[in-house]
């Protein structure tokens, strides 16, 4: 075990920390200025020691200090040494022997007592482990002035963490102050950083090893650390930082079971098993290396296996939260969130007040919606814990989350803020509906418990309830299984997408997850899901566009058998989308070879906790190998049958290169892409129509499918409308409509040409089409009550009236007509009158909705006429 983890153990004595914090700092700081002078070892020898351990060569660093202690028995930095060495290396019982002999001195120091507990705890000691705080407390109480130096107030900084301080506190009092008095301290801004990424605070993490001094870069333990900081906001930075941990210590324990971490999440199980036995040659007993390896067992359905590394973790702690945290945190991450509720539950047994565990816990419970235990849990922990951000955040989300209307239809329960749910609610439970009977229906798949549905109309939001942390740019929705989180169109900007296809997507998930309960490969799960998009609507298939084309015929094509991998660490955001397009390739791949029978079969094998790789080898008859040849070839096939008499290379001419230039180049290079579309775009730019229709039409040849930026249809449908031919213009629009589900530009034009010559069908199309993008803005609303009034449809016409009212407050008299009007048509009396007063109130000498009333007045009391005149049926007595 290295030094990181098991400084950041927490100890389950009875806590005053803030007692003991307020009497030990009225008397630092008035002593501020004395420092102790510390103990100090021969020069040479120690430095050489201290590089050995840094190194990783921990048994000469044991060695050398055992052989100096024999000199120096007084001698407290050999000893404290000695003991990281023989806890790294497992060496618990001789750990115990040096701590005690170094113990029985007469004033044994802080960075000693320190060790103590998780000594005396590898060692069965519990009460012994749980006496120390209290040993400390009344030392340092005893004589405050020997703990002045930026040393000890590091040292103490830990103690009251340690004790349950509160985190800011240390950090202001003790982390900063040290790093005043001696800035050039390493280990301030080790701690300091240990104890952001303790709470979650990756920003804080990163700025305070930035600002470390150069030399921090000469220990593993910066670039671990930096590693971790970056983890989730930057994967490429993360690992460039952990292979320089390595590179400085090949054998540092925590940067080895970060990297075995990243490997099981990428299901290289493996390779994560091979580094897991390398941290077993430093420490056979690494009670985190146990239960990595009880994680991967579980996940081979290995029972036997599981107990049997689990049994290993707790052998010498057996009361140690930390094993089953780790093995639950790992199973959730694979979205078994059952079975990490399970793992959390086992680790706060052990020790209820095991933080880690309960935030984890609380994050699963809210995953599967159990939301009235989840919620309570995030109370506790900001209760306990004021700087715990995602604790914070959850507690903050909640209250953001009280003002959302819930839609329930008894298969989904769907919260949304009360303006889009009048906008839109309505669309979203009929999309669901469709989606739950299709895909249920097509996987065999039966769900009975209701599904929840979140749509947050902002980014930060939609990342806490799924994160616990802002950020997560790049995801528009997650399932979990029973609960789905999706950004609204609000969250959008000037990105928008097609939040029908995203919600088609996440519910394929639940199906999927369903099915296998919850066993699947994260590319298969997302490769599914985007085929299925695909299969739904064609226009929400993810295009084949020329960078994915010219990485499927390069060498950036992910074997199948290994496509997970793709996700773990994408270059860049087009990599990300690159794994979901290969994934959902595979997928179509599987499907045309094998048939769906045969991609069911293999869903149904995961739940019974086949390996995937091993249920394709049975179910297709052929080994991995040729699986992933055979995927190769359909890949390239598929890429090179886009766009097959196009040129590829990038034209050599200056950026602003006008028409003639271009045209010049594409002399020689008739048939390259890149050329004619930037000819077709510089005649659109010079107001060459002509040019610009034979350049686009020339550019719809080659590559009929790129519906991306300047392509020919935009280009085309521009060049017709300048020339007068509209129903041109339609055409090329309508194409491109076709092929993009997300073209609302496109969607517009169509609804305004359509109105002019009175296709209303044409124009509630797409009016359809741009609510699916976007329901938050006025144009498709009204589009879509004016084509549905003349179409005769009143219900849809009045559903959009509504909506349009909602959106525009130009003319709200104009519109509480028209809708007390087609309220009048369908024979709702009582809500047209409610809407003809609404108008009139807005316009009292709006004529026509005087007339109105007065019709409806006349109908409703010829109505009362005629009940009152109706005869009675006598009855017999």
């Amino acid at each position: 075990m290295s030094l990181a983890g098991w400084r950041d153990r927490r100890h389950r004595n009875p806590l005053r920390p803030a007692q003991i914090l307020a009497r030990l700092l009225a008397t630092l700081f008035v002593t501020a200025s004395v420092v102790q002078c510390e103990s100090t070892a021969s020069a040479a020898s120690y430095s050489d020691a201290v590089e050995f351990f840094r190194t990783g060569k921990y048994e000469d660093c044991a060695r050398l200090a055992e052989q100096e202690l024999l000199r120096t028995a007084w001698n407290e930095d050999w000893r404290v040494l000695k003991i990281r060495s023989e806890m790294t290396l497992g060496r618990y019982q001789a750990a115990l022997e040096t701590l005690e002999a170094g113990l029985q001195r007469s004033t044994p120091g802080l960075e000693l007592r320190l060790l103590a507990p998780d000594v005396y705890r590898f060692n069965g000691r519990e009460a012994d482990a749980d006496a120390v705080p209290a040993s400390i407390e009344r030392m340092v109480l005893a004589s405050p002035r020997r703990f002045s130096s930026a040393t000890n107030r590091v040292a103490l900084g830990r103690y009251f963490l340690m004790r349950g301080a509160d985190a800011r506190k240390v950090l202001d009092q003790f982390y900063d102050t040290a790093t005043k008095l001696e800035p050039d301290l390493i280990d301030v801004y080790f701690a300091t950083a240990e104890l952001a990424l303790a709470k979650q605070d990756d920003a804080l993490a990163a700025d305070t090893l930035k600002g470390a001094p150069k030399e921090a870069a000469q220990h593993p333990q910066f670039h671990y650390l930096t590693a971790c900081a970056f983890l989730e906001s930057d994967r490429a930075k993360s690992a460039e930082s952990l292979e320089a941990a390595l590179a400085v210590n090949p054998r540092h324990v925590d940067s080895l079971l970060l990297k075995a971490d990243q490997l099981i999440d990428a299901e290289q199980y493996d390779d994560a098993a091979g580094v897991l036995g390398a941290v077993q040659k430093v420490n056979p007993r690494e009670p985190r290396a146990w239960a990595y390896r009880a994680v991967l067992a579980h996940l081979k359905s290995d029972a036997k296996a599981e107990q049997s590394a689990r049994d290993s973790a707790l052998a010498f702690w057996p009361t140690n939260p930390e094993v089953d945290h780790l093995m639950g945190r790992k199973l959730s991450q694979k979205y078994r969130f059952a079975e990490g509720v399970e793992a959390q539950r086992k680790s706060l047994t052990l020790d209820s007040g095991y933080r880690q565990a309960k935030l984890q816990l609380c994050q699963d419970l809210l995953r599967l919606g159990e939301e009235e235990e989840g919620w309570r849990l995030a109370d506790e922990i900001v209760a306990e814990d004021g700087y715990n951000v995602v604790g914070y955040n959850l507690v903050t989300l909640r209250d953001e989350l009280e003002g959302f209307r819930t839609l329930r239809d008894g298969a989904f329960v769907v919260r949304m803020t009360p303006r889009e749910a009048d906008l839109y609610g309505d669309r979203v439970l009929d999309l669901l509906r469709e989606a739950k009977n299709t895909l249920c229906e097509k996987y065999e798949v039966p769900i009975e418990d209701p599904i929840v549905v979140e749509i947050f109309p902002q980014k930060k939001d939609f990342a806490v309830r799924t994160f616990g942390l802002p950020g997560a740019d790049g995801f528009l929705g997650v399932c979990f299984g029973r609960v789905i989180t999706v950004n609204s169109p609000a969250s959008r900007g000037d990105s928008p997408s097609n939040w029908e296809s995203v919600l088609w997507h996440e519910f394929c998930h639940t199906v999927t997850l369903t099915k296998t309960r919850n066993k699947m490969p994260r590319w298969l799960s997302e490769g599914i899901s985007v085929y299925e998009e695909g299969q739904r609507n064609p226009a929400w298939a993810t295009v084949l566009n020329p960078r994915f084309r010219e990485m499927l015929l390069g060498d950036e094509l992910t074997p199948l058998s290994e496509l997970s991998s793709a996700f773990l660490r994408p270059k860049s955001g087009m990599h990300l989308q690159f794994a979901y397009y290969e994934s959902s390739l595979a997928v179509e791949f599987l499907v045309d070879r094998f048939g769906l029978e045969t991609l069911k079969t293999l869903l149904d094998d995961l739940a019974e906790g086949i390996p995937l790789n091993d249920s394709l080898a049975v179910r297709t008859a052929s080994s991995i190998e040729n699986l992933d040849d055979a995927f190769a070839n359909f890949a390239r096939e598929r890429a090179a049958g886009v766009a097959p008499d196009a040129t590829w290379e990038q034209p050599d001419l200056p950026a602003r290169a006008d028409a003639r230039t271009v045209a010049a180049w594409l002399d020689e290079h008739p048939d390259n892409f890149w050329a004619t579309q930037r000819l077709a775009a510089a005649y659109v730019a010079g107001q060459q129509w002509e040019d610009a229709m034979l350049a686009a039409k020339r550019l719809k040849e080659l590559y009929p499918e790129y519906v991306g930026p300047q392509n020919a249809y935009e280009i085309l449908a521009t060049a017709y409308q300048k020339q007068g031919d509209t129903s041109a213009a339609r055409s090329e629009l309508e194409n491109l409509a076709s092929r993009d589900a997300s073209a609302t530009a496109a969607f517009t034009q169509l609804m305004q040409l359509a109105e002019a010559e009175n296709d209303w069908e044409a124009v509630g199309r797409n009016a359809d089409r741009h609510l699916a993008v976007n329901p938050l803005v006025v144009a498709p609303h009204r589009a879509a009550a004016r084509a549905a009034e003349e179409m005769g449809d009143i219900s849809t016409a009045v559903a959009a009236y509504r909506a349009w009212s909602r959106l525009d407050d130009t003319d709200p008299a104009g519109l509480h007509y028209r809708l007390a009007n087609l309220l009048r048509q369908d024979r709702k009396p009582d809500d047209s009158l409610r809407e003809v007063l609404m108008a009139l109130e807005e316009a009292p000498r709006y004529l026509e909705a005087q007339r109105l009333l007065l019709e409806l007045i006349d109908r409703r009391a010829d109505s009362d006429a005629a009940h009152r005149t109706a005869p009675v049926e006598a009855t017999k007595p």
